[in-house]
């Protein structure tokens, strides 16, 4: 007589198996928290990385000065690209303009700036918001240092060079600020 033939093997399913279900979620890392209590939704978003993690908890006021910022730039563009003569005068009150050229490439510079400032008023990252605060910071600290420079230089002053000064330093501040409370590490609850 014939051997009797043993039932042939069952399948396991492991998303009906819950140890098997539970082991598979351990490894992805699905659910489960870390040390600072964080759940983290997978390993493969961790790896890939979520740009959750890019999101910073803005400092009161960031926007505001992001859109200021960004207006102030365009505004002094389009006045240096449009009006020479006039931004050269009410900056040095009434001094003659040689030549219009540095004041347009004056204006050029100043709308690629403008550029930046109006696309990181819609980013979320901190990283392009740290580079985009520093470059303002930058550029007043230079615009102070050259116009401390020409009025050493030529002895003219007047209120228009010297509200100048005073707006480049504040702005100078504001910038870094806004920069160091972008960069800081938010505090866990």
């Amino acid at each position: 007589m014939a051997a009797k033939q043993p039932p042939p093997p069952m399948k396991k399913h492991s998303q009906t198996d819950l140890v098997s279900l539970l082991k598979t979620r351990k490894i992805l890392g699905v659910g489960g928290e870390d040390d600072d209590g964080e759940v983290h939704h997978s390993k493969i978003r961790q790896v890939l990385g979520n740009e959750i993690q890019f999101a910073v908890p803005e400092p009161l006021g960031l926007r505001v000065w992001q859109l200021v910022s960004a207006v102030l730039f365009s505004g002094m563009a389009i006045m240096a690209l449009t009006f020479p003569d006039h931004l050269y005068d009410e900056v040095f009150d009434g001094a003659q303009v040689t030549s219009k050229n540095p004041i347009r490439l004056y204006g050029g510079a100043l709308l690629s700036i403008s550029l930046i400032m109006w696309n990181s008023l819609y980013r979320a990252e901190k990283v392009i918001i740290r580079w985009t605060l520093l470059t303002e910071a930058c550029y007043f600290s230079v615009q102070f240092l050259v116009v401390t420079a020409t009025l050493a230089e030529t002895g003219l002053v007047s209120l228009g060079i010297l509200l100048l000064l005073a707006s480049s330093l504040l702005f100078v501040a504001i910038s870094v600020y806004y920069c160091y409370q972008v960069g800081r590490k938010p505090k866990k609850a």
